[in-house]
């Protein structure tokens, strides 16, 4: 009798990343910590953080990617990983270097660019209300 496996499928916003078939488990990284996945696991939803994707297959063994936030989602055997941006490769502490400098750097780029969005959105509103109050 085989083994039930899953199919993983990750996804960027314009390609897809890396598409995996006989995938015995993954690791993901959520808000409340590691978050693993086996064939029989229920069907789920999870919300990612910046961090390491582990997943293991009998061809490659155990292969790590850096991702950026995103959301994993398990119906059946198959597994979406939709996410920014995504970085493959062996090293381990090169991929968890590269989380810690690009993807969280791009989130604080993004805050600052909201919070100044925010502002001259609020200086418009006011400006638009003081002329039509005149």
């Amino acid at each position: 009798m085989q083994p039930v496996r899953m199919n993983l499928k990750v996804l960027l916003p314009f390609e897809v990343f890396a598409e995996e078939t006989g995938v015995s488990r993954i690791v993901a990284e959520t808000r409340e910590g590691s978050f693993g996945l086996l064939p029989h696991r229920l069907d789920c939803v999870a919300a990612l953080v910046p961090g390491i994707l582990v997943f293991e297959t009998d061809a490659q063994g155990e292969v790590c990617m850096a991702v950026d936030e995103g959301v994993l989602v398990k119906t059946g055997p198959d597994v979406l990983v939709s996410v920014r941006n995504a970085v493959g490769g062996a090293d381990l502490d090169k991929l968890r270097e590269t989380v810690e400098r690009q993807f969280r750097a791009l989130d604080e780029q993004e805050r600052t660019a909201r919070s100044v969005m925010a502002k001259l959105e609020t200086g418009f509103i006011r400006r638009f209300t003081e002329l039509h109050h005149e």
